[in-house]
């Protein structure tokens, strides 16, 4: 039994959820998001409340039933108030700029690393160091800034690297430290 597939979703103020050939149109005051929703699944809208339904019992069919409830709530979650994931730079001489809408890193290579947004992504720099996603398709602003990380990720020994703001990276004793 799908525990998710069965929550309901409060639709928050100014947020609509409309069926059209087999996809959810969720709109709200930041934008408009398109979920498809699997055969054997249906959706119900009443009133400020949304519920799935399945059509048999089958293993795929359960296994989808939660997928596209919470596939449908982010979408909810991104059009009312948006994802954002924020990035930092460890590194003598790791830096970030932004050229038009590609953002541009020195992350101690010899050359520069330019990083293109997937569409409907905003990327933001804080400073040299601090780097903000922001969007409302949740599954777009992570792929960007898993991508951006992708670029040096945390080593572990000094911990430079690019890393998510409050991610903890564990760090190894040195060759040094063990020999003693």
């Amino acid at each position: 039994m799908s525990r998710i597939g069965n929550k309901h979703i409060e639709l928050p103020a100014g947020v609509t959820v409309v069926e059209e050939n087999g996809k959810a149109k969720v709109t709200g005051p930041k934008g408009t998001l398109f979920v498809s929703l699997n055969t054997g699944i249906d959706m119900k809208v009443e009133g400020n409340i949304v519920s799935f339904t399945r059509h048999n019992e089958q293993k795929q069919t359960k296994q989808n039933h939660g997928t596209v409830r919470a596939n449908v709530h982010n979408a909810v979650v991104g059009v009312s108030q948006g994802y954002k994931k924020s990035l930092e730079m460890r590194g003598i001489g790791y830096k970030a700029q932004l050229q038009g809408n590609n953002l541009v890193l020195w992350a101690g290579y010899s050359h520069t690393v330019t990083i293109v947004p997937n569409e409907g992504v905003k990327v933001t720099v804080v400073d040299a160091t601090n780097i903000d996603v922001e969007g409302i398709d949740k599954q777009a602003v992570g792929q960007t800034a898993a991508r951006i990380r992708e670029v040096r990720s945390p080593e572990p020994y000094l911990g430079k690297g690019i890393r998510y703001k409050g991610e903890y990276v564990a760090t190894k004793e040195g060759k040094r430290a063990a020999g003693k």
